[in-house]
């Protein structure tokens, strides 16, 4: 078994300005002796200033989104390979906002992965149950059916993680309890391994929803969870740090 290196990616959604880059930097300079690589994902036309205005440091710069195709007639859409010409080394892929704002299917995820993958982007795929499948009992079912729906087989032998995002507690303020993560992740686990086999266990399972400061020690130390997708609290570098050095 392989355990997976830990993975903290900052989702900066559609926030951020040139100025915002002092942010990045002050992450980038107050990273301690962490054990999680560390990423952070602004809005497209930040990557490539991001990359410069972290060269040279151990903060990885990433994507939000990309198209399944390299290239075409699809207005307002950028692809992979553009997004790794930008300087952009990871993408996130089918975020919740994605799926039920875009009305992106898990069909549709998995061929963004693999469109990532052409491009030689690691991604970052999400998966999360809605308030409604949670109270009808079915989180598990859901966010392992995404899992195999939205991860192609192409990813063996790859590197990728799965972000667990539970829809109702992202921006909410609202987290689930650290047993009911748990139950998840290794739901997520034992679903990859049937998948990829034990390979699939250098994967990192991230949680994300309403990650913060006070609560990152604990969700980050509990079994099956190698990182986090921050949302709001990865725009300002103390509080993205505070979660990042929790590890």
């Amino acid at each position: 078994m392989t355990a997976p290196t830990p993975l903290i990616a900052g989702n900066w959604k559609m926030n951020g300005t040139l100025a915002s880059l002092d942010e990045a930097r002050a992450v980038a300079a107050g990273i301690g002796a962490t054990p999680a690589r560390v990423a952070i994902c602004p809005p497209t036309p930040l990557i490539r200033a991001m990359r410069e205005a972290l060269a040279g440091s151990a903060v990885l710069v990433g994507a939000q989104d990309c198209h399944c195709e390299a290239s075409g007639a699809f207005t307002g859409d950028v692809s992979g390979e553009m997004l790794a010409e930008a300087g952009a080394t990871l993408v996130i892929l089918g975020h919740s906002e994605r799926r039920a704002g875009h009305g992106e299917s898990d069909e549709l995820v998995a061929g963004k992965v693999r469109g990532a993958l052409r491009a030689g982007l690691e991604p970052i795929v999400c998966v999360g149950e809605t308030p409604d499948e949670r109270k009808a009992g079915e989180a598990l079912a859901v966010v392992t059916g995404q899992v195999r729906g939205s991860l192609p087989p192409e990813l063996a032998g790859k590197a990728f993680s799965v972000a667990y995002e539970p829809v109702w507690a992202i921006g909410t303020g609202l987290t689930p309890t650290v047993a009911e993560i748990e139950e998840m992740h290794r739901a997520v686990r034992a679903t990859l391994r049937e998948m990829f086999g034990a390979a699939a266990d250098a994967a990192p399972i991230l949680y994300g929803g309403s990650v913060k400061p006070a609560n990152a020690a604990e969700i980050l130390h509990a079994a099956e969870v190698g990182g986090a997708l921050v949302g709001g609290a990865s725009l300002k570098a103390t509080d993205f740090l505070g979660i990042i050095n929790a590890l």
